[in-house]
């Protein structure tokens, strides 16, 4: 297998922009934006109900958004932080509380309240929103609009703002930790010759004049970052699932001249689910259904409202990431941006520095779909062949409270990590009830890399602690040095964290546990030690 090129790592994704932040000097704005300031922590975002419209012409947007939220601690004269990231510009603020005055500076809206607020009472701010949003460039990577046209010269529009945030265009308070419980209603405004997509299932469409309006409803909690329009000429169609949970609703929206190969390629959509609630469980949005939307971009993980861009082929733009030829059975962006609504939209971080437990588990979920859909053998040569694309530059964790990723690797070195510990725990079965356990237990919540490193450690019997450390902390993969004699096997671990606490299995049976001080083992036979490729560590024979 070769090493892909820097070029299509980029492409990909999978390098995200950490290659160039290794020096990153953090400012206060920084800090502003990723961290539950004095000026957030004290209310609890409970719903967004918003309308946008967008402007082809103008490449321009307006709308508002009325943020309903409860105070979860007292607190007197509070000043409240709206972000909304410039050139956006917040026309109009209204709360149902004493405002003694606001202002918008930098990417904020400061509100200046002149009461005090007692624990669980309920408030409503409404900010009337409009601008020229920050374009983006190379979408999904690099976050902003999208005003493009389709095959057939009709406006298209859409928003990818992952990285960058939901507030480039949208009033919110901008912060993975805190969203709304009981959802949105989004209303977009259309021409009336085109189509409006939202999250969640479609209530209500009314014409007025030369206009159209579109509202979508999600039920449930929501990430700011997955709260996405998507405007062009499009067509719908639908299925069902029967699931765990029963009837799950399919929702298919396309461009009206892919509708055919939509319609072939979407079979694809019930194995998938099939597989990953086999593995994770059911998923996680029932009441707001599952949805493809054909995308201006290659794809993202907008939750019930999944984008789409593969150009219906399998692989990932055709080609395969893993080097193997197993990546080409199927589509990589329904698999993997799929694979989110379990972990990421039911799951989600806290903290972008986390954002491994995103992308960790669900790179590792194209493993356990290739395992359901195809082979356990295909799987593992899938899990092995991405660690080509692993460049070891920064930890996979960034930093803390900044709205800063870890290295790229999160992607292929966070699953191989997955598969090693599911090679160590030797019992699948477990392992698909941690996994299970974990959407489970943490339904709807946002977590801590601490929570989910102490969950599988408690509910597997293994205390996985040092193994994170060094995986997810550190840019080192651990190398087993050995020497063999007939049925004597010597060896020891080098490039390891303090304590390494990381047994493998030799000749398909035998375990050792190795740690930076030589041992010597015997063999049950005499020929060459077998070592297992499931674990990714680097194997070194010595004299």
């Amino acid at each position: 297998m070769k090493k892909l090129p820097l070029t299509l790592l980029l492409a990909s994704g999978l390098a995200f922009g950490q290659l160039f932040e290794k020096n990153k000097v953090f400012t206060k704005q920084d800090s502003l934006k990723g961290s539950n300031t004095s000026f957030r922590d004290f209310w609890d975002v409970k719903k967004y109900d918003l309308s946008v419209e967008p402007d082809f012409a103008n490449k321009s947007i307006k709308g508002n958004n009325i943020i309903s939220f409860e105070i979860i601690e007292e607190v007197t004269n509070p000043v409240f932080q709206i972000d909304l990231q410039q050139p956006m510009k917040a026309d109009k603020v209204e709360a149902s509380f004493p405002v003694a005055n606001y202002n918008q500076e930098d990417d904020f809206i400061w509100i200046k309240s002149n009461k005090t607020f007692k624990k669980g009472e309920k408030f409503t701010i409404n900010i009337a929103y409009s601008g020229n949003p920050t374009i983006a460039k190379n979408a999904p990577w690099d976050g902003g609009w999208v005003f493009a046209h389709d095959e057939k010269g009709n406006p298209w529009m859409s928003v990818a703002d992952e990285g960058i945030g939901a507030s480039i265009w949208l009033p919110t308070k901008d912060i993975w930790s805190d969203e709304p419980d009981n959802g949105i209603i989004m209303k977009i405004v259309t021409p009336k010759d085109l189509v409006g997509v939202g999250n969640g299932r479609l209530t209500d469409k009314k014409t007025n004049g030369d206009k159209t309006t579109y509202t979508w409803e999600v039920k449930n909690p929501i990430n700011a970052y997955s709260i996405i329009p998507n405007i062009g000429k499009y067509v719908n169609f639908k299925d069902t699932f029967s699931g765990e949970k029963g009837k799950l609703d399919l929702d298919y929206w396309v461009m009206d001249y892919n509708l055919d190969k939509a319609k072939k390629q979407f079979q694809q959509v019930k194995p998938m689910l099939s597989a990953f609630e086999y593995w994770f469980g059911p998923y996680p949005f029932y009441e707001d259904s599952y949805k493809l939307v054909e995308s201006p971009y290659l794809g993202m993980e907008h939750q019930s409202s999944v984008a789409y861009g593969n150009r219906y082929q399998n692989g990932y733009l055709g080609r395969d990431l893993s080097g193997t030829g197993v990546g080409l059975n199927w589509d990589f962006i329904i698999i993997h941006e799929s694979g989110h609504e379990w972990f990421a939209n039911n799951i989600t971080a806290k903290d972008q520095a986390d954002m491994w437990i995103h992308e960790s588990f669900t790179n590792y979920s194209e493993v356990l779909f290739t395992e359901r859909y195809m082979d356990k053998k295909s799987a593992d040569l899938y899990a092995i062949g991405i660690r080509e694309i692993i460049a070891n530059d920064i930890p996979i964790i960034g930093k803390y409270g900044v709205r800063n990723e870890g290295s790229g690797d999160m992607y292929p070195k966070g699953a191989n990590m997955l598969h090693m510990i599911r090679q160590v725990i030797n019992n699948d079965e477990k392992f698909r009830q941690i996994l299970r356990g974990l959407n489970k237990d943490f339904y709807h919540q946002t977590v801590t890399t601490r929570q989910v490193e102490e969950y599988i450690s408690k509910k597997s019997g293994i205390d996985f602690s040092s193994v994170f450390n060094q995986y997810l902390r550190t840019t080192k993969i651990p190398v087993l040095e050995y020497s063999q004699r007939g049925e004597e096997l010597k060896f020891r671990y080098t490039h390891i964290v303090k304590n390494l606490q990381l047994p493998i299995r030799i000749d398909g049976e035998q375990t050792i546990t190795p740690t930076e001080q030589w041992q010597t083992v015997k063999l049950k036979k005499g020929s060459p030690v077998q070592f297992n490729k499931n674990y990714y560590i680097n194997y070194e024979k010595v004299q």
